[in-house]
């Protein structure tokens, strides 16, 4: 893959505050992605401004979740035929010049999923308690599950191969789906590999995630952890790409 086509998928939801800042990071961190922004249903000016700073934008009519929010950005980049597809959240908290470094495994071949990791080594990264402890939780559970060491397994720094904009257009978690979906990477016997990033305070807004959706966070994934491993493998549950 010399030349790969590349989308940034920006999930949005009233991020009117962030997201032009967002937007010229992409820009300068990987000149040659195009940019689409999946305005959540925002009440805000966020799907305006991201149209005035030149990106493609998808407005959902009502606030849907960052699950059905990202799979409307995997459809579309499967529509349009891109090679790689990468996740980078509206608030500004993701660094884009990680972006030749998070693609790079994807190109090589090396991987099918890229995570870009707060903990793989230190960093001056600072978040609330409820949210660390919730990592570390579910990143000791994954690493048990698919028997190879994760360390930040809710970051929404991540790009993916054709093969799994694929699979993620068809069928990806609702509600959090981070956690999910990197079993459900596993699961498809595709690979996932984590590179050391550092990311930013939140540039303007504020988050969706409160003490108590953390708390309802944690059992609901960890339910879906315990559902998702019990399902029986498929002998052809690896997916492939079929050029035209």
């Amino acid at each position: 893959m010399d030349e790969p086509k590349v989308l940034v998928i920006i999930p949005a939801h009233n991020e009117a505050a962030s997201i032009a800042g967002v937007i010229d990071d992409i820009h300068a961190g990987y000149p040659g992605a195009d940019i689409v922004v999946i305005d959540d249903g925002s009440s805000d000016k966020t799907g305006q401004i991201a149209l005035q700073k030149g990106a493609e934008v998808l407005r959902l009519v009502f606030n849907l979740g960052i699950g059905a929010t990202m799979q409307t950005g995997f459809i579309f980049a499967q529509r349009e035929g891109y090679d790689i597809a990468v996740q980078i959240d509206g608030d500004g908290q993701h660094d884009a010049s990680f972006l030749p470094a998070l693609l790079k495994p994807l190109v090589d071949g090396e991987s099918d999923m890229v995570v870009g990791s707060r903990y793989l080594t230190k960093t001056d990264y600072k978040g609330s308690t409820s949210r660390r402890a919730g990592t570390a939780l579910f990143s000791q559970a994954l690493s048990l599950m698919l028997r190879q060491k994760l360390t930040d397994a809710t970051s929404g720094l991540r790009a993916i191969n054709r093969d799994l904009i694929d699979l993620f257009a068809l069928d990806y978690p609702r509600d959090y789906p981070e956690v999910e979906a990197l079993l459900q990477v596993h699961m498809t016997r595709l690979r996932v590999k984590e590179i050391p990033v550092s990311m930013r305070s939140r540039a303007g807004g504020r988050s969706s995630i409160n003490y108590f959706r953390s708390i309802y966070y944690m059992i609901k994934v960890s339910l879906a952890l315990l559902v998702v491993a019990s399902r029986r493998r498929s002998p052809q549950t690896k997916t492939s790409r079929s050029d035209p």
